[in-house]
């Protein structure tokens, strides 16, 4: 009889954020309607700056990219934000931007 596999504890769903790095999906909130990129710790290669909480995220931090949904990706309008930064944005003011 053949065995079942089975799925291991600790793994993500394939329906849950950031199952499939690299794929954006969907997410609506207050502030409009965003395309979300997760970007695993080991895919994070490049400093970048948090819009959230005007924090460098350093190469091998995992995070997230988010753009407006109807820019379809814009290299312009995409932004890294730190996981928590992303799901607080509405909780929270806007931070200094830097020039």
């Amino acid at each position: 009889m053949p065995r079942r596999n089975r799925p291991h504890r600790g793994r993500p769903d394939a329906d849950r954020a950031g199952a499939a790095p690299g794929w954006a999906h969907a997410e609506s909130g207050p502030d409009g309607d965003w395309l979300v990129r997760s970007v695993p710790g080991s895919q994070a290669t490049k400093v970048y700056r948090c819009p959230g909480c005007d924090h460098e995220i350093q190469p091998g931090v995992p995070h997230v990219v988010a753009w407006p949904a109807d820019e379809l990706g814009s290299v312009a309008d995409r932004r890294h934000w730190h996981r928590a930064c992303w799901n607080a944005r509405d909780r929270r003011g806007p931070t200094r931007k830097r020039f």
